[in-house]
C-alpha cells in the first residue's frame, strides 16, 4: 500500500500530544511515534495470554487495525504496510487493544485464524526459544526451544516469497 512509514495523510485522525496530562489521563488517543514513524506493537493471544510476536505500526497500520479489527503492522524489513495473514490465512482478529501511559507502545489481544500460529518460520509463537539467564547454568549464547515443532511450512504457505529475516 504505502511505502513511507511517516505516512503524514495519516497520522491526523489523531490527538495532538498538548501535555503529559492529557497523553496520560485523558481519553484522547495521541499516540507517540518514533522517530521512524513507528509504534511498537506487543500481540498475544486472547485466550492463552501467550506472546505471538512484537512488531511495528504506523499510523495508517494503527487506524486501519481500529477500522477494521484485524491486526495490521509495518514490516520494517519489506518496507511496507502489511495485513498479518493476507498471504498466510492466518489473520488475527483483535479482541482488545490497549495502549501504555505514555502513548508510544500497543498491546493487541487476538484470535489467530487457521492453526493459531503466528510466525513466518512456522512457529505458533515468534518467541519460541528461551534463553537461559543468571541461575540456570548455560552460556549467555544459549538458547532453548519451547516450542518443539512447526505448526506449518513456511515453503508452502509462503511460496517463492523471500524470507524478511535480515542478518
Amino acid at each position: 500500500m504505502t511505502s513511507n512509514p511517516q505516512d503524514a495523510s495519516s497520522t491526523n485522525q489523531f490527538a495532538p500530544r498538548t501535555s503529559i496530562e492529557q497523553v496520560e489521563e485523558s481519553n484522547q488517543l495521541a499516540p507517540k511515534f518514533d522517530d521512524q514513524g513507528l509504534i511498537a506493537c506487543i500481540t498475544t493471544d486472547a485466550a492463552s495470554g501467550d506472546v505471538l510476536m512484537l512488531g511495528y505500526m504506523n499510523a495508517a497500520a494503527l487506524k486501519l487495525t481500529i477500522a477494521t479489527g484485524e491486526a495490521h503492522y509495518w514490516s520494517r524489513s519489506r518496507q511496507v504496510l502489511w495485513h498479518k495473514g493476507a498471504t498466510s490465512g492466518l489473520t488475527q482478529q483483535v479482541e482488545e487493544m490497549r495502549i501504555d501511559d505514555d502513548q508510544d507502545a500497543v498491546w493487541i489481544k487476538v484470535r489467530v485464524a487457521g492453526n493459531g500460529a503466528s510466525c513466518h518460520v512456522g512457529y505458533r509463537s515468534c518467541f519460541y526459544r528461551n534463553i537461559a539467564v543468571a541461575q540456570q547454568s548455560a552460556t549467555s549464547d544459549s538458547l532453548t526451544f519451547n516450542e518443539s515443532d512447526k505448526v506449518f511450512d513456511p515453503e508452502h504457505v509462503y511460496p517463492g516469497m523471500p524470507n524478511p529475516t535480515q542478518l
